[in-house]
C-alpha cells in the first residue's frame, strides 16, 4: 500500500463568499482603481493643475470628472475600507448601503454647492454630481437586492457543492 503525503498547503479551499460580498468587493476595487487613475497623467487631464483640495484644481479624470489629491485619496481610502468591510457579509451590506447613502448626500450637495466657491472643497463638478447619484443608486440597490448568505450550489475550488440550504 502506497503511503500518501499530505502537505498542509496541498489543498487550499476557497473561502465561501456571498453575493453581497462579491458585489461590495467589486465596487471597492472600482474605487481603488478610480483613486489610482486620478494620479496618472494622461488618464487625468491637466494633471499639472491638480491641487491638494479645493475648487481651483483643474485636473479632470478622463477629461470629465474634476479631481484633486484629496478627492483621489478619498476614493482610495473608501475602496480599501470597502475591501476590509467585505470580509463579512454584513460589513459588505453596510459598505454598500452606508456608502451609497454617503454618495447620495455628496451628489445632492454637489447640485447645490457653488462650483467656484470655497464649499466645493473636494472638488466636484456637474459630471461628478451625476456620477455620485448614479453610484449611490447602484450601491444601495446592490445592498438591498443581494443575498447575505451563500447561494445554493456554490462551489469551492475542487468542485464540491456547498452543503445545507441556502438561506
Amino acid at each position: 500500500m502506497a503511503k500518501t503525503h499530505h502537505h498542509p498547503h496541498a489543498r487550499m479551499q476557497k473561502r465561501e463568499t456571498t453575493p453581497v460580498q462579491n458585489a461590495a468587493i467589486f465596487v471597492a476595487l472600482a474605487f481603488v482603481l478610480i483613486g489610482v487613475l486620478g494620479f496618472l497623467p494622461g488618464v487625468t487631464t491637466d494633471y499639472g493643475e491638480m491641487e491638494i483640495a479645493g475648487h481651483h484644481s483643474e485636473a479632470k479624470l478622463l477629461g470629465l470628472f474634476q479631481v484633486s489629491v484629496l478627492h483621489n485619496v478619498l476614493h482610495l481610502v473608501f475602496g480599501l475600507l470597502g475591501m476590509f468591510m467585505s470580509w463579512f457579509a454584513m460589513g459588505a451590506r453596510l459598505f454598500l448601503l452606508g456608502g451609497g447613502l454617503l454618495y447620495l448626500l455628496l451628489g445632492v450637495y454637489g447640485f447645490f454647492v457653488d462650483e467656484s466657491g470655497p464649499a466645493n472643497f473636494l472638488p466636484v463638478n456637474t459630471a461628478d454630481d451625476w456620477l455620485h447619484v448614479g453610484l449611490a443608486a447602484a450601491m444601495i440597490g446592490l445592498g438591498l437586492a443581494l443575498r447575505a448568505k451563500p447561494t445554493a450550489g456554490s462551489t469551492d475550488d475542487v468542485g464540491d457543492t456547498a452543503r445545507g440550504p441556502a438561506g
